[in-house]
């Protein structure tokens, strides 16, 4: 009998009650929050760089439609996108003239002050929400046990094996999978310290309410339109992430890995040891 098949299984304390909580609640507001973006965006599908835009500006990035054929333009680069992007059916089999289709927004029809009443009071559970995470995580040790980068992790030898790992599928055994790896750090400090706070205060700076009280915001970003291609990229980048982790969690075990944010216990084949908490 193979040795491993006697190990004991225990239950190793992986996430905290705040992160599981933080974890859900920030799945559900960013995807309410995604969907309302694109629908507030097919108002006007086009970015600029700058403080104005307007259809006869120069776009870098226009998603759009010829009357017969959808397409997506990233400067001089034009790509037909017929029936996903630009031009697409509904449910009905009508052709919608839109950016992104009904199945991607909130609302599935197209209505711009409903989709900035979504986008907008869901905004304000996102910012607490990170805001009360982050708070936490320095009261709790989260951010100093877990996510801070050791001296030897910024060794060229530990970044090419976590890499060479990664590559080849490889995320330890069940003792390992209690810390967090380098590329792992740098993904979420990336996320939690940089990309999430742009978003909110890209948000912000399309307000012109709060361009009033904090006008330095807009220079700061570089205008307005600035701040919404910036806004666009940050939200392109959080759904790539997002992407990516799902990903991770089916190649490392989902039912695992679903566990241990639902109960915070990662089972383990050997003893369970003190465990840091992975966010």
């Amino acid at each position: 009998m193979d040795a491993r098949q006697d190990m004991k299984q225990g239950a190793a304390k992986r996430h905290r009650l705040s992160t599981r909580i933080w974890h859900w609640l920030n799945a559900c507001v960013a995807t309410i929050l995604l969907m309302s973006g694109l629908m507030i965006f097919n108002a006007h599908p086009q970015l600029y760089w700058g403080d104005f835009g307007s259809r006869e500006d120069y776009a870098w990035l226009q998603i759009d439609d010829t009357r017969t054929t959808g397409f997506v333009r990233i400067g001089n680069t034009s790509v037909e996108t017929t029936g996903v992007l630009g031009l697409s059916l509904d449910a009905k089999e009508n052709v919608r003239r839109v950016a992104f289709p009904g199945w991607a927004t909130i609302p599935t029809g197209y209505d711009l002050a409903a989709a900035r009443r979504w986008h907008f009071a869901f905004a304000w559970f996102f910012a607490f929400g990170l805001t009360a995470f982050m708070l936490i995580s320095l009261v709790n040790g989260h951010i100093r046990k877990d996510l801070h980068v050791r001296r030897a992790e910024w060794s060229p030898r530990a970044l090419w094996r976590a890499i060479k790992n990664h590559a080849q599928l490889r995320f330890g055994d069940d003792n390992g999978l209690s810390h967090y790896n380098i590329l792992q750090k740098f993904s979420y400090i990336g996320v939690i310290f940089l990309l999430l706070p742009l978003l909110i205060l890209t948000g912000i700076t399309m307000s012109p309410a709060m361009n009033a009280a904090w006008p330095w915001l807009l220079d700061i970003f570089g205008g307005r339109q600035s701040a919404r291609s910036l806004h666009f990229i940050a939200a392109a980048l959080l759904t790539l992430f997002v992407i990516v982790h799902l990903i991770m969690v089916l190649l490392s075990g989902p039912i695992n890995g679903i566990r241990s944010m639902v109960t915070g216990r990662h089972v383990t084949k050997s003893k369970p040891e003190a465990a840091g908490d992975l966010a």
